[in-house]
């Protein structure tokens, strides 16, 4: 497989991620990640277990992401990031920013490892966010 496949085999998988994100399926999100996969934002670091509780608390709305920059770390690894805007259904407010990844090459093709959400915010300062709505069991 050539360099350039990998990256739009890549570039697939991280608009499934926006695509089912966007319709609410957080099955098919899931599906993108590798099965020890985590997502980072608020704060925190979140397993693949929590991510329907996570989702539901998140408010619904339109993924638009542009074309992820990919550097490849070894035969079946790389990092990446991708720039997001995420538009709000009911309210049509935007929240801006990127995501910073690792990718691994499992038998079932490139997968997300970890995703990171870093926001932009009209003051200029990059941060993780604010403790999201989100409940964790236990906590």
């Amino acid at each position: 497989m050539s360099t350039t496949d990998e990256i739009m085999e890549i570039s697939q998988l991280l608009a499934r991620y926006a695509v089912n994100m966007t319709k609410g399926d957080v099955d098919g999100v899931v599906a993108v990640f590798t099965p020890d996969g985590t997502y980072s934002a608020f704060g925190d670091k979140y397993p693949l277990d929590e991510f329907p509780a996570l989702v539901a608390a998140a408010p619904q709305g339109l993924f638009m992401t542009g074309t992820p920059v990919v550097e490849f770390t070894g035969t079946d690894t790389a990092t990446g990031s991708q720039t997001l805007c995420f538009v709000d259904h009911a309210t049509h407010d935007m929240r801006i920013g990127y995501y910073s990844d690792t990718y691994l090459r499992t038998e079932d093709g490139w997968r997300l490892q970890t995703r990171a959400m870093t926001f932009l915010r009209r003051n200029g300062d990059h941060d993780s966010g604010i403790p999201h709505a989100f409940d964790r069991p236990g906590a």
